[in-house]
């Protein structure tokens, strides 16, 4: 059974000169994050997107020479913590375009942080929350259309 998924973007890790000769391959569909990494023990790891929390892009001298760049990823996944989308082309694109599809799986999934929620002072009333920290919210009149109150 072969499944196929929806691709957004995808790359490899960059080494030498800018060329990807590397066995680190990402992509990314509407909902997820995929990192396969490997040649004899292969490996693929996986992020939903509305448990990322924060983006940020480096880009080293050697980068900004080659068109490279390396985008942090700060998650609140379990298995795969805080990671490197590492040495990748058109880095600024890629970031506003994770950034986008993050906000938009946060809204379908009706996530919020708590640091949003501080107003709440331990009254989760419509919400509940998982062991992350992300409170999910109940209530379709708490949301405009952007996940704002």
């Amino acid at each position: 059974m072969s499944i196929t998924r929806q691709i957004l973007w995808k790359d490899r890790k960059r080494i030498l000169f800018g060329l990807p000769w590397s066995f680190t391959k990402y992509s990314l569909s509407p909902d997820r994050l995929f990192i396969e990494s490997g040649i004899i023990n292969a490996r693929e790891d996986e992020v939903r997107l509305y448990r990322i929390l924060d983006l940020s892009l480096n880009r080293s001298f050697w980068q900004r020479l080659f068109g490279l760049g390396t985008i942090h990823c700060c998650s609140g996944d379990k298995s795969m913590g805080d990671f490197d989308i590492k040495n990748i082309k058109k880095p600024r694109e890629v970031k506003e375009l994770l950034s986008d599809t993050v906000e938009k799986e946060r809204v379908r999934n009706r996530v919020v942080n708590r640091e949003n929620l501080s107003h709440h002072d331990g009254d989760e009333g419509e919400h509940s929350h998982d062991d992350d920290g992300y409170y999910h919210d109940h209530d379709d009149d708490d949301f405009d259309d952007h996940g704002h109150h």
